[in-house]
């Protein structure tokens, strides 16, 4: 071992609505990565041998046999939710298509990770343990979920407004943030709370 660092993961949120993904596998792990996807507007196609019904009833395609790698063509995201010798095949395939395979709980068949998620009124968090500790990014999602406060929905549109103006005014982008500090204080004027 050469004792060089990791390369470093480059976190993003992807635009999946109206594009294909697939879901390699058709049980409990499957099931609960295909919920979240639904959300996302995406084409889903799950391949495995046997499905849950609760997989069936959902909004996807569903094809019940063994994955073949040409089941990646055309996909922007492969899910593998498949034993190992599975997701090995999934991300070979995804390898050679130059898609992008989330392997769950096997981190060394994936080329994308996912993380734990807090979404609170138009706020997004992910927090990636980069595919070494899957449970603390959902201890540490826990965490921020006691700490995200429900109101933020209200900090969203005030930085949406604020921003509308500043593009409008020229503002540069180095000087919005403090800006924006001042805008969200003003919506707790006469209460003790103040953003730091």
């Amino acid at each position: 071992m050469s004792g060089a660092p990791e390369p470093a993961l480059f976190p993003v949120f992807l635009r999946l609505a109206g594009r294909r993904v697939l879901v390699v596998g058709g049980g409990k792990v499957a099931e609960a990565k295909l919920r979240s996807l639904i959300e996302t507007g995406a084409r889903l196609t799950v391949v495995a041998p046997e499905v849950r019904d609760a997989i069936a009833s959902l909004p996807v395609q569903v094809l019940r046999r063994p994955f073949r790698s040409e089941d990646a063509d055309g996909a922007w995201l492969v899910v593998a939710a498949a034993p190992p010798d599975v997701n090995r095949e999934v991300f070979a395939a995804g390898e050679t298509r130059g898609v992008f395979v989330n392997a769950v709980d096997d981190p060394v068949h994936g080329s994308a990770y996912t993380g734990g998620v807090l979404r609170r009124g138009g706020v997004t968090i992910a927090v990636s343990t980069e595919g070494r500790a899957p449970a603390l990014a959902g201890l540490l999602r826990e965490a921020l979920e006691a700490v995200i406060p429900e109101e933020v929905a209200a900090w969203v549109a005030a930085g949406a407004a604020l921003r509308r103006e500043q593009k409008q005014a020229g503002v540069p982008i180095g000087e919005r943030r403090p800006l924006l500090l001042r805008a969200l204080n003003r919506l707790y004027a006469g209460r003790r709370e103040v953003l730091p």
